[in-house]
Formats: structure tokens, sequence, C-alpha cells
């Protein structure tokens, strides 16, 4: 008579493996939007620096036939300008550090892309207060150099620098996508993380 075996069969596991960072991000957008929004905002805060830093004319003002003086106008004359500079070059830092970071954390595992999330959001949100508002006070002194202010006797210049003036415009409107850039991102982190905390 045969004897039975009575061995237990091995243990089997049901349970699948965690899942890596880059499973769970693949076909995911979120990632890559975040990537391709901070290497915008570095494109065009460093574009505006760059314009910016070159808004320098020279004109020979003529006070009486015969007679001329040279008057430069430089975005070193105006605080709201060097702000704006400084504001803007801080974006550019900024962008590559945080944008390199969000690679490394989307390759390493244990999904640190989405803990990054959660301290870019509280820093995009900062540095978005500064860059807009370092484009609101550029933008307002820009437009007393166009318009000018009677009442307080302030005299338009870029019917004489129009040169510098054309590139401070071309500086402010791409500092003002700088800052949609950065709003979109804070968006971006915001939707992220809620998914994150719905699918618990």
């Amino acid at each position: 008579m045969a004897s039975l075996d009575t061995t237990a069969p091995p243990h089997v596991t049901t349970e699948k493996p965690p899942k890596s960072v880059q499973q769970q991000y693949k076909g995911s957008w979120g990632p890559a939007l975040d990537a391709a929004l901070r290497m915008f905002l570095f494109a065009t805060a460093m574009v505006a620096v760059i314009i910016m830093a070159a808004s320098k004319q020279t004109k020979l003002i003529s006070l009486f036939p015969g007679f001329a003086i040279p008057l430069e106008a430089k975005f070193t004359q105006s605080p709201a300008f060097i702000y704006a500079i400084a504001a803007l070059s801080v974006a550019c830092l900024y962008s590559i550090i945080t944008g390199v970071l969000s690679v490394f954390a989307l390759m390493k595992p244990g999904g640190s892309w989405t803990k990054l999330q959660f301290h870019f959001v509280i820093l995009d949100a900062l540095l978005l207060g500064i860059v807009a508002a370092a484009t609101g006070a550029a933008g307002g002194v820009a437009y007393i150099g166009l318009k000018g202010n009677s009442h307080t006797n302030w005299n338009k210049v870029c019917d004489q620098f129009s040169s510098f003036c054309s590139h401070l415009a071309g500086s402010i409107v791409l500092s003002l996508v700088s800052s949609i850039t950065l709003l979109l991102l804070v968006w971006l982190s915001i939707y992220v993380l809620s998914k994150k905390l719905t699918r618990g």
C-alpha cells in the first residue's frame, strides 16, 4: 500500500510586488509636464534677464541749437528693473535645481517624486509671488516711461529712448510669461497631490 505524502505544499505568495516609481507613473503626463514647464521657465526667465541687461541706449539731447549733451538710459537707473533682474535670475537658478531634482526623483524608486511635489508647491508659490511682484513693479515704471504722468510732472522718455523701451517691453512680457508658468506649476503640483490623496 502506497504511503500518503503528507508534505505540505510550498507557500504560494499571491501578493504583487510593489511597483517602482517608474511603473507608477508609466503613461502619466504629470512628471513629463512638470519637467517641460521647468525647462520653459528657465528659457523665458533667462531670455528676459538677457534682454533687460542689454537695454542700454545713449542719445544726444539738444538743449538749444548747436549744443547737445549725451544722455544714457539703462536698467540700473531704476530699482524696479534691478529687482526684476534679481527675481528672474533667482527663477533661472531655481528652475535648474528643481528640474534636476525632479528628474532624479522620478528615476529613484520609492515615490520620491510625489514627496518632492509637496515641497515644490510651496517653493513655486513663493517664487511666483516674487516674480509677479517684480513684473508688476517693472511694468509700472515702464508705463510711466511710455506715457508719463501729468499729475506729478513726470515726462515720458520712450519717445527719446525707443530702443531702450523696446528692450524693456520684451523683457517684461517674458517675465509675465514666467509668472504664468510658475502659476501652472503650482496648479500642476496641487492636482498631482490631490490625485495621490484620493487614491490613498
